[in-house]
């Protein structure tokens, strides 16, 4: 088993927090490590964490995507504890292309379960892997832009970085 690893990233949407077990990326959010470390489970929690300047594979593909590179963290391996909707509808995520927008109706369909459009919503809501499990893609039924937990300013920034948005 590969050791766990944190870093932080400089981008246009504010400073990244990366936690990464090898190259697959645990969490990745914008808000600090304290909420990274709530998504690992106790055993981990013992764990060292070694702090890491850049953690190869996976930072260079964030930052290449922040250049223009949109389909750069596409091949980012990702984990994160949830139910079975939920990782099916963060799986769902990933297959939204870039420069496109689904709702909520949309992502619950795709899930596998049509009428769940609130746990949709709430699969957007606890992902804890920002960018990379593009949340951001997904909006109200009828068009408009929804939350977004960093912020909608963010959600927009990302919308119009992918092309889906003026």
């Amino acid at each position: 088993m590969s050791e766990l690893l944190s870093s932080t990233i400089s981008s246009p949407i504010g400073k990244l927090y990366l936690l990464s077990r090898g190259q697959t990326v645990l969490g990745l959010n914008l808000s600090g490590f304290q909420d990274l470390l709530s998504s690992l489970s106790p055993h981990e929690l013992e764990e060292k964490i070694t702090k890491s300047a850049q953690i190869p594979g996976v930072t260079e593909k964030i930052i290449d995507y922040f250049e223009g590179d949109l389909k750069a963290i596409n091949s980012i391996k990702v984990k994160q504890p949830g139910g079975d909707f939920s990782q099916a509808a963060w799986a769902s995520m990933r297959k939204i292309k870039v420069g496109t927008m689904e709702s909520y109706a949309d992502l619950a369909y795709r899930a596998g379960s049509p009428a769940a459009v609130r746990a949709a919503g709430s699969a957007c809501a606890k992902n804890k892997i920002v960018v990379i499990i593009p949340c951001h893609r997904v909006i109200k039924s009828g068009g408009a832009i929804g939350a977004y937990g960093w912020g909608v300013d963010k959600k927009l920034w990302l919308l119009k970085h992918e092309g889906a948005l003026d």
